[in-house]
């Protein structure tokens, strides 16, 4: 496909959802380890983040790149734009792509890998495979979806919200769930939206976890709850992953 019909999918995408594959609305622009992420697109249009594990691995939301679609990994070197093909797509073995609408668990985590290193510029995220925030903690999602739910001029640069985790059904194993603290998921305020899909979430200074779904009030899919997979939990998972195509992630609890 070329450049440019993949753009027109990237003007197209953000009416797909995060509900799944959302944005951060009412955060700011940029925020922490920039760096460490970069875009991954679809050629159904979709458009979600990825976060840099090492010079030839990512890590995004497995609804993100599940279905056979073609993948592209998309960054800009100064003006242009660069789009690469992945060689390797791995889902994670519980990832279930009708998991929102069955009501079922769903690990909702992918791996990528690249053929060719990424540029030197691009910095391997550090995972937290800690203790997981509980509710209250401070929290700071991130990503590269609409500042605006259904506007697509919006999407397509870094920005970060700071959250709290909160815990609607108690503490959880696969899922955190964060909020605008002043709404607390009652009221709209900052969250994911279109795109964030598979950004990182972070807790101090490491992602502890992915990006995968969000809610709206009324009909919309923004704006109340933001809700990741704890990466902790799935670090076997990770790194046995990575190990089959010789790389390795970096963890605060380094092992």
């Amino acid at each position: 496909m070329r450049i440019a019909n993949w753009f027109l999918g990237l003007g197209l995408a953000c009416g797909v959802g995060l509900a799944p594959a959302q944005a951060v609305v009412g955060g700011r622009e940029g925020g922490p380890a920039e760096t460490a992420t970069l875009m991954v697109l679809n050629a159904r249009g979709g458009v979600c983040t990825g976060i840099v594990l090492s010079a030839r691995a990512i890590l995004t939301a497995a609804h993100c790149a599940a279905g056979g679609t073609e993948l592209r990994i998309h960054w800009r070197a100064g003006s242009e734009p660069v789009l690469i093909a992945p060689a390797a797509v791995g889902l994670h073995p519980e990832f279930n792509a009708k998991a929102v609408s069955n009501r079922r668990r769903s690990i909702d985590l992918a791996l990528i890998r690249m053929a060719e290193p990424l540029p030197a510029r691009f910095v391997a995220a550090t995972l937290d495979d800690g203790a997981q925030p509980r509710a209250g903690a401070p929290v700071t999602l991130t990503g590269y979806g609409v500042s605006q739910e259904g506007e697509a001029r919006t999407t397509g640069t870094y920005r970060s919200a700071a959250l709290s985790v909160i815990e609607p059904y108690g503490p959880g194993h696969v899922l955190l769930w964060a909020a605008d603290p002043a709404g607390a998921g009652k009221r709209p305020g900052a969250g994911a939206c279109q795109g964030d899909s598979g950004g990182p979430i972070f807790s101090g200074a490491g992602v502890v976890a992915v990006s995968s779904w969000s809610t709206g009030p009324a009909k919309r899919n923004c704006g109340l709850l933001s809700q990741g997979i704890l990466i902790g939990p799935q670090r076997g998972w990770i790194d046995a992953t990575l190990a089959q195509w010789g790389e390795t992630a970096r963890w605060t609890n380094g092992r």
